[in-house]
This record gives C-alpha cells, sequence and structure tokens, in this order.
C-alpha cells in the first residue's frame, strides 16, 4: 500500500467522521430538549416513558445500543436494510444516546435556577414565556456550556 493510498484512506474516514459528528450534534441537541421537555410533561404516561428511555440510553454501552439500531429491524420486523443502513444505523443510535444524555444536561440546568429568578419575573408582571426567554435561558446556557462541552468533546473521541 503507497502513501498516497493511506493518506486518502485517512482523508476518507476522517469526513465520515465529521459527518457523523455533525449529524450528531444537528439531532440530539433538538431532540434532547424535546426529550426534556417530555420528562417534565404533565402527561404520567409520558413522563415514565421518557423516564425509562433516559435510563436505559445512559445506562447501556453505546455499542449495545448500535448494535440494536443495526440488528433490530432485520431481526424483530424481517425488514432488508437499505443499501447504506450502516451509516444510518450509526446516526439514529448516536443521536438516541446523546439526546437522552443532552436531555440530562438541559435539565439541570434549568432545575439550577434559583426560584426567586421566576418570582422576580412574576413581581415584574412578565408572563411565564416571557421569564423563561428573558430571565430563566440566558442563565441556563450560561450553565449547560461546561457539562455540553463534555459531551461534545466525547462525541468527538
Amino acid at each position: 500500500m503507497t502513501v498516497q493510498t493511506m493518506l486518502s484512506l485517512l482523508l476518507q474516514g476522517f469526513l465520515t467522521t465529521l459527518a457523523i459528528f455533525t449529524l450528531t450534534l444537528l439531532g440530539s441537541l433538538p431532540l434532547g430538549l424535546l426529550v426534556y421537555f417530555g420528562k417534565k410533561s404533565r402527561i404520567a404516561p409520558l413522563r415514565w416513558a421518557v423516564n425509562a428511555y433516559i435510563s436505559i440510553m445512559r445506562g447501556t454501552p453505546l455499542i449495545l445500543q448500535l448494535m440494536v439500531v443495526y440488528f433490530g429491524p432485520n431481526l424483530l420486523f424481517g425488514l432488508t436494510p437499505p443499501s447504506n443502513w450502516r451509516f444510518l444505523a450509526v446516526i439514529v443510535g448516536f443521536i438516541i444516546n446523546y439526546a437522552a444524555y443532552f436531555a440530562e444536561i438541559y435539565r439541570g440546568g434549568i432545575e439550577a435556577i434559583p426560584r426567586g429568578q421566576y418570582e422576580a419575573g412574576y413581581v415584574l408582571g412578565m408572563t411565564k414565556s416571557q421569564i423563561f426567554f428573558k430571565v430563566v435561558l440566558l442563565q441556563v446556557v450560561k450553565r449547560i456550556i461546561p457539562p455540553m462541552s463534555n459531551e461534545i468533546i466525547t462525541l468527538v473521541k
């Protein structure tokens, strides 16, 4: 194997890794927020299902989840996977895994805001949505940057 061939293969692997990283972040960040809202839902069965999902995703190894996503449709439903199924299975597996972690990061950030911040917004005559977007969200962003960075670095690795 020549050096040029090795460099070409390394570049191809790097581009694939970059695509997995980008697609995982684009999919898991908003999905994590939706999962968080499901966890805080007033609908008990939804809350239970989301709590089970988070526990399973955070409690099982990622490689096991990838195997279930890759082999599951064929074993459970007899579906023949498309030709690009390996890449899609990796993307789906990573997104559902990281969404659970991001949901917990969002939860921790939002619950870390002191109750007094909400009360101050009510005293100023703000609505709940105004309080969330103008007071709470700005503080949440500051609080979730470090754990979010840790997860993103883990995703790169």
